[in-house]
């Protein structure tokens, strides 16, 4: 095409060609290089596009604004879009000098920040894939993904993150800073390249544009272009393969922005936090943020030790999203701070609480006289509280990622907060189903966003049955893994979810369990342990996690932690308990502040209220078999440095079960 090009790049160029690549017929590959036939029909007949191309459509409209925002010696340091563009571009030039090779990964080991974000354009823009690693992801796991996902460059954020990677292969190196590492071959070597951001930008300046945009116009909306791996918490990790459509789709339809009126329209700013490497933060605070003109202020790295809330009262954001941990977590600083204050303080807010969950709940008129204190509440003291949660102009607050339960959607609402809970899975870009202020019912998911369908299967007589996918948020398939992959969808192509739900007669989703999770007794009975779970937590204040167990066993007993405070370094969950475990134990006659003292002389008082809070529970059973018979109150809470949480904090049932395994069986024991 008489296109200047550098020597060393044409062997990347030619893979670009359409030769050798899987034909678009089928609607999944297990192949980084294959192409799917998109799921394009009457009702999503939008042409598809690529990353870069979404980024430019963004460019024209957003230039000029600010994108991306984060604190240097302590101060906002911004850059606009033009200029993300243009560094994005910085980027995959460096990429390609580096060696990065067509379909091959660029992965990125660090907290969220503009590098992380550059990165990844650039890596796209570069024709390679870019796949996230969890921070508390240990060496043999990022080993594990380099090798699968045939990584190329490694990016990570600073010497800590470093180790880890040279702990597969020794050797000695000096960095600072963001630094990139150079992946040689299959085999785990690594050439020491090791670059500050700044001189890595710096690296492919002498790449034409032209090769560039040959790269990039050389790119199809049906081709891989982010990994995303799954937990690992039935096995191996699989790299669930998105390509560009699944990407930009899934952002121009699950967006913050699109269920706004018109006149309403402004730019959002958003606090970016929650881990890139899970595809609900990726869609969220990345992709979505391109396509509709976000700003995103990065977090400090020990945001979920603490200090979010002071980037959140800074930065005020317009909608926010959290995991329902993060919802649970903010809950109980209130409930703790509340607990320390005096008895007026108390009886205010309690008060202000019980009137806007009253107005929420009940969506019937009032009188103009409860109206009237209703409003009053809301001004003089629920206000004040979400502006010292930074969310006095967040006008969206959204959760995902795992179930919410009731009381935590509770407590917000009394807030005068509505929780807008999303659903989807890796494998469907994150969210498939979406609710929001005009597609919102309490306990529900929403419906499915635009060019997406949501069918059950094997409903029970309740209504229950399997959710399973169907639209262009579908990813394209397990990386490497045929079987898994065929395994995930059925005959007619529609991705099977392995969780249960319930479809109201106007199309709301209702997630209802996990049927690898549900519990079938010796008897044969089936039995959900989340609504059981969810209530006993509900009855009893002092209960931090509970897991049922039962699985071909006569009866059901439980695992119950008690709510400790967190270490402010490592969050990992210490021995004292949380002033609202304090509080209960002293309502009901306990003078107990360690959760070492309760288990160990099993405190009377305490163990007697948790028998009853469960004996309450099992009077609002089903039936006998969903009756709790036994249960046991463990040393230390759940964590993720303990293994009982993954890193988007879902339970590990089987890691429970097995690190557990002498309490279990004690329960069965004739």
């Amino acid at each position: 095409d008489a296109q200047t090009v550098c020597r060393d790049l044409l062997p990347h160029l030619e893979e670009t060609q359409d030769e050798g690549i899987e034909a678009a017929e089928s609607l999944w590959t297990s192949f980084a290089d294959g192409r799917v036939r998109l799921r394009i029909d009457n009702s999503c007949p939008q042409t598809p596009i690529t990353v870069h191309q979404m980024f430019k459509e963004s460019l024209e409209k957003y230039g000029s604004l600010n994108a991306l925002a984060s604190k240097k010696n302590g101060k906002w340091e911004k850059i606009t879009f033009s200029e993300y563009y243009c560094l994005s571009r910085k980027a995959a030039k460096s990429f390609l000098k580096l060696g990065l090779e067509r379909f091959h990964s660029v992965a990125i080991l660090g907290f969220n920040s503009p590098e992380w974000f550059i990165s990844a354009v650039g890596a796209i823009f570069a024709g390679g894939i870019v796949t996230g690693i969890y921070t508390t992801n240990s060496p043999e796991a990022c080993h594990y993904i380099a090798h699968d996902s045939k990584t190329n460059i490694m990016v990570v954020e600073n010497q800590k993150q470093l180790e880890k990677i040279m702990q597969v292969q020794e050797g000695k190196c000096k960095v600072s800073s963001v630094c990139v590492c150079l992946y040689l071959s299959h085999s785990v070597e690594w050439e020491h390249c090791l670059l500050q951001m700044e001189e890595f930008l710096e690296l492919g300046d002498d790449i034409p544009d032209a090769t560039l945009d040959y790269i990039i116009n050389s790119q199809k909306p049906n081709q891989c272009c982010v990994l995303i791996y799954t937990s690992g918490t039935t096995g191996k990790p699989k790299g669930a393969m998105l390509s560009h459509d699944n990407i930009t789709w899934t952002s121009a339809h699950c967006s913050r922005a699109g269920d706004m009126q018109p006149a309403e329209v402004q730019q959002e700013s958003i606090v970016s936090y929650l881990p890139l490497s899970h595809i609900a933060a990726q869609i969220y605070d990345l992709w979505t943020g391109i396509k509709w003109g976000e700003q995103v202020y990065f977090a400090e790295p020990d945001a979920l030790k603490g200090s979010l809330i002071n980037t959140l009262k800074e930065v005020q954001p317009t909608s926010h999203m959290g995991v329902p941990r993060v919802w649970e977590k903010i809950m109980e600083k209130l409930k703790d701070a509340s607990a320390q204050s005096g008895f007026m303080k108390k009886k205010i807010l309690s008060w202000a609480m019980s009137l806007s969950l009253e107005r929420n709940l009940n969506c019937s008129s009032s009188s103009d006289l409860k109206q009237f204190w209703t409003r009053l509440a809301d001004y003089l003291v629920l206000a004040k509280i979400r502006n010292a949660l930074g969310f006095s102009s967040c006008q969206k607050h959204f959760s995902g990622a795992a179930p919410l339960n009731t009381e935590t959607l509770y407590f917000f609402l009394g807030l005068n907060i509505t929780l807008y809970e999303a659903y989807g899975m890796s494998e469907t870009t994150g969210p498939h189903c979406l609710s929001g202020p005009y597609i919102y019912r309490q306990h529900s998911c929403g419906k499915p966003v635009p060019g997406c369908k949501v069918k059950l299967v094997d409903e029970d007589t309740e209504g229950n049955g399997e959710i399973c996918f169907w639209g262009r948020t579908v990813f394209m398939g397990y990386l490497n893994m045929e079987d898994k992959t065929k395994e995930a969808f059925d005959e007619d192509g529609w991705l099977h979810s392995g969780d249960l739900g319930k479809l109201d007669k106007d199309g709301f989703l209702y997630v209802t369990g996990r049927i690898k999770d549900l519990i079938i007794t010796a008897g044969g009975e089936n039995v959900p342990p989340i609504p059981i779970e969810d209530a006993v937590k509900n009855e009893l204040p002092i209960i931090s996690n509970a897991m049922v167990i039962g699985d071909k066993k006569k009866f059901l007993s439980m695992l119950l932690t008690l709510k400790s405070v967190l270490d402010p370094d490592t969050s990992d969950p210490t021995d004292i308990l949380t002033e609202q475990a304090r509080d209960f134990c002293q309502k009901i006659g306990s003078k107990a502040t360690k959760v070492s003292e309760i288990v160990a002389t099993r405190d009377q008082a305490i163990y007697q209220a948790i028998q009853e809070g469960i004996n309450k529970v099992n009077m609002n059973a089903t039936n006998r078999v969903h009756c709790i018979q036994k249960w046991i109150v463990l040393p230390r809470d759940f964590s993720i440095s303990g293994g009982e949480l993954g890193p988007t904090m879902k339970l590990k049932r089987l890691t429970v079960l097995e690190k557990y395994r002498n309490e279990v069986d004690s329960f069965y024991e004739e």
